[in-house]
């Protein structure tokens, strides 16, 4: 049995299993020390994984036509959509159970915020721009600039998530004008 932080019992049927999996993403948020920064790790491994030709995205917004780019930048779009929408409703329903509103050990948000970063900057697979954006997306996770500390205050799993989008963009921001200027 467990107990909630009131004292009241859990029966282990009734922990959401499958939730605590996929908001822990896969266990990476019960490792020690700054579980956070093992999410983003794991948003790194992700956008690795999903092989976005980032070194070509470049000439999607001069209307070039590169059909290998375009399929895989979508699925990249996909996958940024499904970790958000498993994510809302992961951490939410790990967050009712654990009876806190933002329980440390939820990281699915990092990872989704971390692969937001990349994709939106369309950072290109070299380990400058991947260290680069992961040192841009925690700090800026860690700051929480306007809006992105008000939006800790949404309900569920929702403000669990949003913050981290908006540390997401920013960090995208910064990480395009940082390949703008031929880092």
């Amino acid at each position: 049995m467990n107990a909630n932080p009131d004292g009241t019992a859990l029966s282990e049927a009734r922990k959401p299993w499958l939730s605590l999996f996929l908001g822990t993403a896969g266990g990476a948020g019960y490792l020690p020390a700054a579980p956070g920064t093992w999410g983003s790790l794991v948003g790194v491994i992700l956008y690795i994984i999903a092989g976005i030709p980032a070194s070509q995205a470049y000439d999607v917004y001069l209307h070039k036509t590169y059909p290998v780019l375009s399929s895989r930048f979508l699925i990249g779009v996909a996958i940024t959509v499904v970790i958000a929408a498993i994510g809302v409703i992961a951490s939410g329903r790990v967050a009712r159970f654990s009876g806190r509103k933002d329980p440390q050990f939820v990281v699915i948000d990092e990872v989704s915020g971390q692969f937001l970063t990349y994709l939106l900057a369309l950072a290109p697979l070299n380990w400058k721009y991947l260290l680069l954006g992961f040192i841009l997306f925690r700090g800026f996770d860690t700051w929480k600039p306007f809006p992105a500390r008000q939006m800790e205050s949404w309900r569920g799993g929702w403000g669990i998530m949003a913050d981290d989008w908006m540390a997401g963009v920013y960090a995208a921001i910064v990480l395009w004008i940082a390949h703008a200027m031929g880092l």
